[in-house]
């Protein structure tokens, strides 16, 4: 494949790079918003501005974006126009990104995943069939990422978020850390966002009762595994017709 890289100096831009070089595929072109005139693995990183002119010039395969809400949105606006797939890493999107995002995979294909590691894909299924055989017990997750993570709670929480209460059957009050008196109530699910480090990636989900407590647990031990599943994601997509795809629902197919 021949791909397009946005956010090409941020985490993990960088490592979308690292890894493309890794699997033989090649590198079109690369944008960033900052700095202008960076190399990374010795390939030139131009200025975001550039992206429509870049995008028409080399014509890639797909696109593959961990930027930020409103980057992600410009690109896949940007994408669509060109006829270009477009795979977005990115999380934190309000309801009009979303639809904006939506509105694009009318014209190309779009997917959006909150997480490509496929041991995250499991724990989501785990999950899922952990909350249908312990009904009633207390569920609390909690996620732990680097220092320089905007976006709270992850967009992998807010996935196992919806999984919980769609194997519940009904939505829960997200409780996101509990200070004073604060009482514990039959619907909560506790929530709670760790920012620390250098921490790549760490999400558990503890359920309680019945004297007895059940932990899941998924960690990242690099941002690799996210880059590969990209890439993955990005081989899949070239071939599916235009429409907006969530990773989590085409997983198993990609796998």
């Amino acid at each position: 494949m021949n791909i397009g890289v946005t956010g090409a100096t941020g985490r993990m831009g960088r490592t979308v790079i690292e890894t493309v070089a890794e699997k033989e595929d090649t590198v079109a072109f690369a944008v960033a918003r900052e700095p202008a005139g960076a190399t990374v693995r010795g390939v030139d990183v131009h200025p975001a501005t550039d992206f429509e002119e870049h995008l028409a010039e080399t014509t890639p395969d797909v696109i593959v974006d961990f930027t930020g809400p409103e980057g992600s949105v410009s690109y896949a606006r940007a994408a669509a126009r060109a006829g270009v797939p477009i795979v977005i890493g990115t999380t934190g999107f309000d309801e009009g990104q979303l639809e904006a995002l939506e509105a694009a995979g009318r014209e190309t294909p779009v997917l959006l995943g909150a997480n490509f590691a496929r041991g995250v894909q499991a724990l989501i299924d785990a999950v899922r069939a952990a909350v249908l055989s312990l009904p009633g017990y207390d569920v609390e997750l909690t996620e732990t990422h680097h220092n320089g993570k905007r976006d709270a709670p992850s967009g992998t929480a807010g996935v196992l978020l919806e999984g919980i209460e769609s194997a519940r059957g009904s939505p829960a009050k997200h409780v996101h850390g509990r200070e004073g008196e604060a009482p514990r109530e039959a619907n909560d699910i506790g929530v709670h966002a760790r920012r620390a480090g250098e921490v790549t990636g760490e999400h558990e989900v503890l359920l309680a009762g019945n004297e007895e407590v059940l932990e899941l647990t998924h960690r990242a031990g690099s941002r690799s595994v996210f880059a590969a599943g990209a890439l993955d994601a990005a081989a899949w997509l070239v071939d599916q017709p235009a429409g907006f795809y969530r990773f989590a629902d085409v997983a198993g197919e990609i796998a």
